[in-house]
């Protein structure tokens, strides 16, 4: 943007300005507004992402969420952006690099942070310390510029960490992390910006086809008529069957995320250490996930039962979250003196097979389903391609390994 030598703003103001307009220019739809209008199922990151892209594309957008925005599996996830060693086979991994490559366009149109600072990762067994070994190197003949490093630059990396007695690590500089919530809100406020309408503790309970080719969604809010509606659900087994008549066998399981209060700066990276995750984002706050699980205990079982989010009180909240910080303890003895802020149950959703379903429902042409793992990694080019397919009628030939009516068989890597 250029500004006329005789003007009055400062340089600063200026500046803002500038950076303002770019803000609203990048949020401005691609195409001219349409009489189109989709509801978006779901407020978390996938939901928030595929409402932003499609208001880009000029559709009118209704959000709904039946509770709070980011409540659920968003807000209790690690939010590592990765395309590492897991991500099998070729093609997904290949998608998930797509999806780093996203994060960094809606960085940047949204002014989201995002910590790209990359991971290291290791085990303490020696069989799967070997098997990592070759796995890097199949992250490098698949373009990731990951590579195993010793000891010394380990320490000049991280100073802060003990890696125990292992010769080396996996880097991945590629890798990075991000406030799944945050996140969620920028793709939000974006989308309002651009004229949808959010609805919060609100549900759908049912979904009519009309005969004009529309669907009436019945809300608790009214009803609501749309030409497409996204099922963005989670891993809410219910809502696919129940307004797509699609079932997705999933294997959705419980994790617990534990956040510190700010703390100085401890680590740069994230960290995969045996037992536990952690990364500690640019506001001090610490982020913890465990690997293993709770114990397996009649007692914790039954406080599952029925897929909370929160734990029942606030000291089995503390409790979980101590055991977490113990273990990250023994790679970063300086969080002994680091204090839980929150900890979340995250009910990760996780078709049988590893990878997300992205599409249409055979069953109900109007519906389209956006059911997510590795939700946080592949959020930008799930919304992009979703808004993409829904808006315009374009398919993304990238999708079609992760269409709904794929043949689901159960795999042991992930």
């Amino acid at each position: 943007m250029d500004i006329p030598a005789s003007t009055n703003l400062s340089r600063r103001t200026a500046i803002k300005l500038a950076a303002a307009i770019a803000f609203l220019s990048s949020c401005t739809p691609t195409k001219k507004q349409s009489d189109k209008h989709v509801a978006v199922i779901g407020g978390g990151i996938i939901g928030a992402s595929i409402a932003y892209h499609l208001a880009k594309e000029g559709v009118h957008v209704t959000l709904i969420e039946k509770d709070d925005l980011c409540t659920q599996a968003s807000r209790g996830t690690f939010a590592w952006i990765n395309a590492t060693w897991a991500k099998q086979p070729r093609h997904y991994h290949a998608f998930n690099q797509n999806g780093l490559t996203g994060w960094r366009r809606v960085q940047s149109e949204l002014e989201i942070p995002v910590r790209w600072q990359g991971s290291l990762e290791w085990f303490s067994s020696v069989d799967r310390q070997n098997k990592l070994i070759n796995q890097i190197d199949e992250q490098i003949a698949w373009g990731e510029p990951a590579q195993m490093i010793g000891q010394d630059k380990l320490k000049s990396l991280e100073p802060n960490v003990i890696f125990g007695t292992v010769d080396q690590a996996a880097y991945s500089p590629n890798d990075g992390a991000v406030d799944p919530v945050l996140a969620t809100i920028k793709f939000i406020e974006a989308a309002k910006s651009m004229g949808a309408v959010i609805k919060t503790n609100c549900s759908v309970d049912s979904v009519k086809q009309l005969k004009n080719g529309q669907s009436e969604l019945s809300t608790t809010a009214g009803d609501l008529v749309v030409d497409h509606y996204v099922i963005a659900t989670g891993a809410n087994p219910e809502a696919p069957q129940h307004l797509a008549g699609v079932t997705i066998p999933q294997r959705s399981t419980p994790g617990v995320i534990a956040l510190s209060k700010p703390h100085k700066r401890l680590i740069n990276r994230i960290i995969v250490a045996p037992g536990v995750h952690i990364h500690q984002r640019d506001d001090g706050r610490i982020v913890l996930g465990e690997q293993a699980g709770a114990p397996q205990t009649q007692a914790h079982n039954e406080r599952l039962m029925h897929r909370p989010n929160q734990f029942p009180s606030e000291e089995y909240a503390r409790q979980h979250g101590q055991r977490i910080l113990h273990i990250a303890e023994q790679f970063v003895p300086q969080m002994s003196n680091v204090e839980i802020e929150n900890v979340y149950i995250g009910w990760r959703p996780l078709p049988i097979d590893g990878h997300p379903v992205i599409g249409r429902s055979q069953a109900q042409p109007n519906a389209y389903l956006a059911i997510m793992h590795s939700g946080v990694s592949l959020a930008p080019i799930v919304g992009e391609l979703a808004a993409k397919e829904i808006a315009l009628g374009i398919e993304a030939k990238n999708l079609n390994k992760y269409r709904p009516d794929r043949s689901f068989k159960t795999i042991k890597r992930y």
